[in-house]
């Protein structure tokens, strides 16, 4: 069974979506949104929470369950590693390449980064260019520019600390 819900948020309208296994889906289109902010089911009552207190700055790492589907394994092993980018920072599509041993498949990562269907929980928002510019966003530069900001109000330039925490796991 699916589970749909819609909160407000500081970006506007996010429509929710869950299964029995988790969360299936975050979406900030407005096609997506065909109605207000209602009810919530049992099982987005955490996920609406934890949006709402990422939003406040009171939480830095979500802890829910997800369910991906039918997602390709490369995609999946992007969002793991993307997932792992901690609140605040950034990180580039050839770090995250790199990190999962597929050195040359940067554009591969951006592709998989940008079929990210859980935004924000999965941060994809934190990935950018290599030399440090914001390049795609689903959402546009702007949502891209207003996430980073939330998280860094000083400024969200390149990080390149290499990742070795997410080397790790």
């Amino acid at each position: 069974m699916l589970y749909h819900a819609i909160i407000s948020s500081p970006i506007g309208l996010i429509y929710l979506e869950a299964s029995d296994k988790g969360l299936t889906r975050i979406s900030f289109r407005p096609e997506d949104t065909h109605e207000g902010p209602g009810e919530i089911p049992a099982p987005l009552l955490e996920c609406a929470r934890q949006l709402e207190a990422y939003f406040a700055g009171t939480l830095k790492e979500f802890d829910l369950r997800l369910d991906f589907g039918d997602a390709p394994e490369f995609h999946q092993e992007v969002w793991k590693m993307v997932r792992l980018i901690p609140y605040g920072r950034t990180r580039t599509y050839s770090d995250i390449a790199d990190v999962i041993d597929h050195h040359n498949a940067t554009r591969a990562v951006g592709h998989a980064n940008g079929a990210n269907p859980l935004p924000i929980v999965i941060p994809c928002h934190r990935v950018i260019g290599k030399d440090g510019s914001l390049t795609g966003y689903v959402y546009g530069l702007e949502m891209k520019r207003w996430l980073l900001s939330h998280e860094n109000p000083g400024q969200y330039m390149k990080q390149s600390d290499l990742m070795q925490a997410l080397q790790t796991i």
